[in-house]
């Protein structure tokens, strides 16, 4: 019996990664990925960082951040409701694999993606800037982590059935933004008003910011391990949440 579960939880993992190598074949290159995933973290950043009196390794810390919330969340609304468009996501809904594998499958596709966008401005900080980063081991940890948050929250937004990617996209936006706002990313945390900061907390995307602070400044105003507890626990909420409205879609009919 024991043979027989690991050998389901092998082919499980086989099915999750084949999953997230299509996706990254498939749809990397889409305009809708490239445009929410790659164009519109870069362009936020210096639509606000303008003119502002910031050190490099700050504007390093703080993209990182915004690109690994932006590219990892963006992967999900696009990819779903394109395949539902095309009716491949019925065919893979009905094959003979778990639904939390499929999900976690799909979710996969946005870590990379964000980590692979990241790795970008890192570079330029890194052999243009040259800003040390203090933390190479929690840089490292940080983003796969956040990405992998960032694209469970995504996924949340896609398990809407539509096959629209303008519908998901739009609610999902309404919801990125004030996370961002509230998230320390514009503002930091020992610069919010009091009562700002507790509203603070209650964005994902603080942690991964404090996070991010923590690997390339060197300190940070949240402990690191209870960073990285949010961000797991976060991931784990919104796979949850993805899987519970598969199945409620699957219950109604859709």
């Amino acid at each position: 019996m024991r043979n027989g579960l690991v050998q389901r939880l092998l082919d499980e993992l086989a099915q999750v990664w084949n999953i997230a190598i299509k996706d990254i074949k498939v749809y990397y290159l889409t305009p809708p990925m490239l445009m929410f995933g790659l164009m519109m973290p870069f362009f936020m950043f210096f639509s606000f960082s303008v003119r502002r009196e910031m050190a490099a390794a700050q504007s390093v810390a703080r993209l990182l951040a915004l690109t690994t919330f932006f590219s990892a969340s963006s992967a999900g609304p696009v990819i779903i409701p394109l395949e539902r468009r095309m009716g491949t996501y019925d065919r893979l809904l009905a094959a003979p694999m778990s639904l939390v594998a499929l999900l976690f499958g799909k979710s996969l596709v946005g870590a990379f993606f964000a980590i692979a966008v990241s790795a970008v401005p890192l570079l330029v900080g890194l052999l243009w800037l040259r800003v040390a980063v203090a933390n190479i081991g929690v840089l490292v940890i940080g983003l796969v982590m956040a990405s992998t948050a960032f694209s469970a929250f995504g996924l949340a937004f896609a398990s809407v059935p539509t096959r629209s990617v303008g519908s998901i996209m739009m609610p999902s936006t309404m919801i990125r933004w004030p996370l961002l706002f509230i998230s320390g990313v514009f503002i930091p945390l020992d610069e919010m008003a009091t009562w700002m900061r507790p509203v603070a907390y209650i964005s994902p995307l603080t942690y991964a910011q404090d996070l991010m602070n923590h690997a390339v400044l060197g300190m940070g105003l949240i402990n690191t391990w209870v960073d990285l507890a949010v961000l797991l626990l976060s991931a784990i909420l919104f796979l949850l949440l993805a899987v519970w409205m598969h199945q409620r879609s699957r219950r109604l009919g859709y």
